[in-house]
């Protein structure tokens, strides 16, 4: 039997404004969907870093899991590299998961257009 691991689960998604309610709409979307796609119970969670390009500072996206009610959930967020070219007005997530999933057993999750920076790890 295989033991607990910590395993990584990326996801992104794009907004197409700098508004509040567009920055917590999209991100309770790209979160639910990565609970869906991996059967994540909130306790099974070690940890969530949120990251937004820097033209997105109108709420803080970790905002939206609390509003999930993940209540006891460490939550860190930052600003993305300003890398020229980059895609605009991303949220970009990293759950930390403890779990007996293997690394091949895990569903990133790339919304939108943010489906351009991991096209590899894109499910239909």
């Amino acid at each position: 039997m295989q033991g607990m691991n910590v395993r990584g689960i990326r996801g992104a998604i794009d907004v197409p404004q700098n508004d509040a309610g567009e920055i917590l709409k999209a991100t309770r979307e790209l979160l639910q969907e990565m609970v869906k796609k991996n059967s994540i119970g909130s306790d099974t969670i070690a940890a969530v870093f949120f990251s937004t390009t820097t033209d997105l500072n109108a709420a803080f996206p970790a905002t939206a899991a609390r509003q999930l009610g993940w209540t006891y959930v460490p939550l860190f967020s930052s600003v993305e590299i300003d890398v020229p070219g980059a895609l605009p007005r991303c949220i970009r997530v990293l759950i930390l998961l403890n779990t007996k999933k293997t690394q091949e057993e895990i569903h990133h999750v790339y919304l939108r257009g943010s489906r351009v920076l991991r096209p590899d790890l894109v499910e239909d």
